[in-house]
């Protein structure tokens, strides 16, 4: 893979789109706009893609989009397809919510490091014939109409200007361009820390071996535990006071208090450890102006759940369609506007939800802990209750529509299942065969039987409009 591909050429001086921060958002929203021919340059302050990242977890609405930019096929092929998410207290399941239902070509988690998934990502965009310029630091922006100026530091130390017309930060918590636009990042940051660590054992105990996503509940504290690609396990947890970077014997002792109570685990590796401290947090504003912020720049919050990249690569998935026809002018500035509008609600529900399952998981005293089990046994035996659960963790239900859900409304998920994605492309899918006039070339046209409308789908799959098939066509976009 092309981990530590850097760019020997100069950095260019002008640019449509300015993308700092090469990780899994940045990379994704270089790829989709290199497939999109717009012209764009991407920095990083590292010298390659860096090992011990923290998510190890690919959601299925993830590969829907990554699918779209060439990527999802060799991600699934190194990665571990996990059926379901399970909630244990020490041995007993408490809930299970399985995947493999789900109305999606990928109905797993698929199990598989940060670093991993970059590589991919970074593949694919140096296919495409993208680059990532490192070793290069965003030092500051000035306004310059009807973009930016933008000065980057590169290797020799010299500082350099970047015109752009927009700006996009990708570059994580402590985002230079966020803090640069004044952009206030509120919320909260927990005293506690979690513990990471990618480990290899000798012996498994039982309920260790399915491959479930699973977390495990007790006194001493909640514990995460998920196999990974070439026969590693990820295990999360609140970690212990004094524990900085775990140890083969605290991770040992983690298992033995918080896994399963039966059978035995028995570290023989730790292949990378960490701890961090966690945040929750959601930018005021996704965009000020030409600026917008994507991925961790953005929003914040605990790992509980595995929601934080998938977001941010479903961030890159909804401003690059738009970052495209804007600039090829399709449509106006205001198109711009929606980014914020529909993934702030979306980023915002996403901290809601991993904050209160953080919680729930973190009860410790004895009858909040058996009232909380109570509960989750009841919820288990609910209809419908671990088909929510599923679609939640899957990011299946992310929707852009207003009103009561029920059929398919205007801003819901296409699967693609019922309607193929067609790349970054639009898709008018008809019920009937007939030829249709005046489409643009960047429309694909898909006959499927049974619809009961023609439907026209965003580049990024969600539903554009419906109705008769030339109706349609004055909602697309054309230049």
């Amino acid at each position: 893979m092309g981990g530590i591909m850097t760019s020997s050429a100069e950095v260019p001086t002008r640019t449509d789109v300015l993308i700092v921060g090469a990780g899994p958002a940045g990379l994704a929203l270089a790829a989709s706009l290199r497939q999109l021919s717009v012209d764009h340059v991407l920095i990083d302050r590292t010298t390659s893609v860096q090992p011990g990242s923290k998510a190890a977890a690919v959601q299925p609405r993830t590969l829907e989009y990554l699918d779209r930019i060439g990527v999802a096929d060799a991600l699934v092929k190194i990665g571990v397809r996990s059926p379901g998410f399970s909630l244990h207290d020490c041995e007993k399941t408490l809930l299970r919510a399985s995947f493999t239902d789900l109305d999606t070509p990928f109905p797993f988690v698929l199990l598989v490091s940060q670093q991993t998934t970059e590589e991919c990502l970074l593949d694919r965009l140096l296919d495409l014939g993208g680059t990532v310029h490192r070793d290069h630091r965003f030092i500051d922006f000035t306004d310059d109409f009807p973009g930016v100026s933008a000065t980057v530091a590169g290797p020799d130390g010299v500082l350099r200007a970047i015109s752009a017309r927009y700006l996009v930060g990708c570059d994580g918590v402590r985002s230079g361009v966020r803090a640069n636009a004044g952009i206030e990042f509120p919320g909260t940051a927990r005293e506690s820390r979690f513990t990471i660590a990618d480990i290899r054992l000798s012996t498994v105990a039982e309920e260790l071996i399915a491959q479930d996503t699973t977390f495990f509940l007790s006194g001493a504290g909640m514990l995460l535990f998920s196999p990974l690609a070439d026969g590693q396990y990820r295990v999360v947890s609140p970690a212990p006071p004094g524990m900085s970077e775990p140890t083969q014997h605290d991770v040992q002792m983690l298992l033995a208090e918080r896994g399963p109570l039966s059978g035995q685990a028995t570290v023989t590796e730790v292949v990378r450890a960490s701890t961090y401290r966690v945040q929750e947090r959601v930018a005021e504003t996704f965009r000020k102006g030409p600026v917008f912020l994507v991925g961790d720049a953005a929003h914040t919050h605990s790992p509980a759940g595995a929601q934080g990249m998938n977001t941010g690569i479903q961030d890159a998935g909804n401003l690059a369609w738009k970052l495209h026809t804007v600039l090829t002018g399709a449509a106006g500035n205001e198109l711009l506007d929606s980014y914020h509008a529909e993934r702030h609600p979306i980023a915002t529900a996403m901290v809601g939800f991993t904050a209160t399952f953080a919680k729930l998981a973190s009860v410790r005293d004895p009858l909040g802990a058996r009232l909380r089990n109570d509960v989750l046994a009841a919820a288990a035996g609910t209809l419908g209750v671990t088909d929510w659960i599923a679609a939640k963790l899957s990011e299946l239900d992310v929707s852009y529509a207003q009103g009561p859900a029920g059929r398919l409304r205007i801003g819901d998920r296409v699967p693609p299942t019922a309607v193929p994605g067609s790349d970054l492309t639009w898709t008018l899918a008809t019920p009937d065969l007939q030829e249709i006039q005046g489409l643009p070339a960047d429309v694909t046209v898909r006959h499927i039987p049974g619809l009961d409308t023609a439907l026209l789908v965003r580049p990024d799959g969600y539903l554009a409009a419906s109705g008769a098939p030339t109706e349609l066509l004055t909602h697309l976009p054309i230049a």
